[in-house]
């Protein structure tokens, strides 16, 4: 999950290879960008913690999560520790609170017996960092040649996806509380075309440019860019939906241990699971909980709240696999009449609201075939927002990777252990969702906003 992997500041790292941005970027048009991104986290992070009382803020909703409390204070401590600390030399604010937020050091499941600052300490304390950090913005070099965190606003781009990715991080815990509806959101714009969309687009062999060297925020892991080589393959051309997935289940697909893999069918059998997280059944209807409201499943909507075992099993059901990391990336970036890799599926400008559904603007993902105008050259869609897609790869660094600015973001999850997700959610803030994001977690997970499409060999 891309949340609790900023240590310390005191960890900072800065290797003369880190790539640098490319020239051009003008330090004024990414001062506002960064001045942008961080206001529109905290504008979120307020509506997710000003929408309950103090009583959720401090509960623990569920084992997996944290109190929202505690969510809140850390975003502004890893804000003071990096903006305030490390880019504007001052003077510790709270210094002995680091280790109470410190994400390595205590686990979800004991974070509320923890001395934690109470809701109001805790929103004043975020208060004051953000002021400061803003004064620091205002004044930092940005240039080409400064430091490695301030070189193109770095820091202030990555810590706005941190806070963006807490944001996503207590949307989820918003879904696992239970009591009155909290978030309201209009629905998604329905698709105009799916009808006379193909099942699935055929992704020509070659080498394509993964990964960046050119993003002045990108992290770590998405970096350098390098050439991969694929073979031809079909790739489904939008998720996964409910209503597939539904015959899947009653094709008996969770009491058949063809179809999963050893760890999986463990994990079916210890946890009788017979559907995606948040689904029961109400005599011959699948009904689902979302923020609080109970409705139907949609069978039209991509399926949400998965397991990586779950999306494998269901691959091989259909006759299909998961894509791979290099396969989902080409068909979501390459551009074959150019021969270029681009930001996003439809070019190289910021997403709008008609070409993904990002940032919390609806709370769920939009039906499949929805966002025409943001399909990808290969003719997929959907590929940024909505779901989060688990790729059949692990999460691994890309040759010539360089840790920057600590090892505890990307390098010490490296292996076998998790698996890639791409392509972001509904619940994903455009700062941190991108054509070369990328995302992981253990293959167990079904809390995160996850689902996935298919592929096949050509």
């Amino acid at each position: 999950m891309t949340d609790d992997r900023t240590p310390s500041a005191s960890s900072l790292t800065a290797p003369d290879g880190f790539p640098p941005s490319p020239g051009g970027h003008d330090p004024e048009v990414l001062r506002q960008r960064a001045l942008d991104a961080l206001l529109t986290a905290r504008a979120r992070t307020t509506a997710l913690t000003d929408s309950v009382d103090e009583g959720e803020l401090t509960a623990q909703h569920s084992p997996l999560m944290s109190p929202l409390v505690w969510d809140l204070a850390h975003i502004g401590n890893q804000e003071e520790q990096w903006l305030l600390r490390a880019v504007g030399g001052r003077q510790a604010l709270r210094p002995e609170i680091d280790g109470l937020y410190d994400a390595f050091e205590h686990p979800r499941a004991a974070r509320p017996s923890l001395p934690l600052l109470a809701p109001a300490e805790a929103r004043t304390y975020a208060s004051d960092v953000r002021g400061r950090a803003l004064d620091i913005l205002e004044t930092a070099p940005l240039h080409e040649g400064g430091r490695p965190l301030e070189r193109a606003g770095f820091a202030f781009g990555m810590i706005a996806q941190h806070e963006q990715q807490h944001d996503e991080t207590m949307l989820i815990t918003h879904q696992l509380r239970s009591g009155p509806v909290a978030l309201t959101a209009p629905a998604p714009p329905e698709p105009t075309d799916a009808a006379s969309l193909p099942g699935e687009v055929l992704v020509p062999g070659g080498s394509f440019t993964m990964g960046t060297s050119a993003e002045p925020w990108a992290l770590d892991n998405e970096r350098p860019a390098h050439r991969r080589e694929v073979a031809a393959f079909h790739l489904d051309t939008a998720p996964v939906t409910c209503g597939a997935y539904r015959r899947f289940m009653a094709d008996g697909g969770y009491t058949d241990p063809r179809w999963w893999a050893p760890e999986g069918w463990d994990m079916v059998r210890e946890h009788g699971l017979e559907a995606p997280l948040f689904w029961h059944r109400d005599g011959g209807q699948w009904l689902r909980r979302r923020f609080g409201v109970t409705e139907p499943v949609p069978d039209d909507e991509p399926v949400l709240h998965v397991s990586w075992y779950e999306a494998d099993a269901y691959a091989r059901w259909a006759g299909r696999r998961l894509p791979t990391e290099a396969e989902w990336e080409k068909a979501a970036r390459h551009d074959p009449a150019t021969g270029r890799s681009l930001r996003y599926p439809w070019g190289d400008t910021d997403p709008t609201p008609e070409q993904a559904n990002l940032g919390q603007r609806h709370l769920r993902p939009a039906r499949a075939g929805a966002y025409p105008a943001g399909r990808a050259p290969s003719g997929a869609g959907q590929l940024i927002g909505d779901v989060w897609e688990w790729t059949s790869s692990d999460f691994l660094p890309y040759p010539g990777f360089v840790a920057f600015p600590y090892r505890e973001y990307s390098e010490v999850f490296f292996g076998p252990g998790h698996k890639v997700l791409r392509g972001g959610s509904f619940a994903v803030d455009q700062v941190a969702c991108r054509g070369t994001f990328r995302n992981w977690d253990l293959p167990v997970r079904r809390q995160i906003f996850s689902g996935f499409r298919t592929a096949r060999n050509a």
